[in-house]
């Protein structure tokens, strides 16, 4: 193989990408090297002010738009597809990372902290591949499937105790709906599966990062010894979102600096 048809297995330039929670974490990362790579990128948020921000900056770097709407929302689900619809005709890759979580006491932990989670990390995944399924195919070929990359956690492997218990759930469960969506969508041409993140800095481990004490014995049980970073995140969802990656769907990938082999 040439060096040129080398660098090609690995190419995303000129795809169509859409990554929901785009404005902050690791799907803010993952859409910094999906832009800086090439591709048309669309980031969804609730927040239109931190949304139009994250476009304003990466727009320097390429081509990314912005499609708001709260996904816990029917109205904000549906803003969202009809907004990539009334753009984009073809889906090259579908990044469901918009997540919520919820911490309590099990004594006092609510049930509307297991509808909403739930609701946000399993069911809109879900919904948006359904909605989403004819600009997934369009852009299917034989050679290079279309992609869904779900993003669960190490937390849906593990049951090291953080009072999470919906959030843990509904990662198991984005765990299992990818093995299930991989063998559905495989004869249809689209390739379904999952990166399961250790600890990433986001608004979501930021109460545990900014303790220092904290941070440091969460940092002590990753073998490797640090968080995840950008090009972590974004070099594991640009590969499977490459031809390099045509001949793999179903699978979980933990990106954890080796935590769950420690566990």
């Amino acid at each position: 193989m040439d060096p040129q048809a080398a660098a090609s297995l690995f190419s995303v330039a000129g795809k169509v990408v859409l990554i929901t929670g785009g404005s902050s974490g690791i799907g803010r990362m993952m859409a910094e090297t999906f832009v800086s790579a090439g591709a048309r990128v669309y980031i969804t948020a609730r927040d239109r002010v931190r949304l139009d921000s994250a476009c304003a900056e990466l727009g320097r770097l390429g081509e990314i738009h912005a499609l708001p709407g709260d996904l816990a929302t029917p109205e904000g689900l549906e803003a969202v597809v009809e907004g990539f619809k009334g753009r984009e005709s073809r889906l090259h890759a579908l990044v469901n990372n918009a997540g919520l979580t919820w911490g309590s006491a099990l004594e006092k932990f609510p049930a509307r902290a297991f509808d909403s989670v739930i609701a946000v990390n399993l069911r809109v995944p879900f919904e948006l591949v359904q909605k989403l399924l004819p600009e997934l195919q369009a852009a299917a070929t034989a050679e290079d499937p279309a992609r869904v990359i779900n993003i669960g956690s190490v937390y849906g492997f593990s049951s090291q105790v953080m009072n999470a218990y919906s959030y843990a759930a509904s990662k198991a469960g984005i765990h299992q709906l990818t093995r299930v969506l991989a063998a559905e969508l495989a004869p249809r041409g689209i390739l379904v599966n999952a990166i399961a993140p250790g600890l990433f800095p986001s608004r979501m481990t930021a109460f545990a990062l900014k303790d220092e004490a904290r941070h440091a014995r969460l940092l002590a049980g990753i073998p490797l010894g640090r968080a995840g970073d950008t090009a972590d995140a974004g070099g594991l969802a640009l590969f499977l979102s490459s031809r390099a990656s045509a001949y793999i769907t179903g699978a979980v990938i933990p990106l954890d600096g080796g935590l769950l082999a420690r566990a």
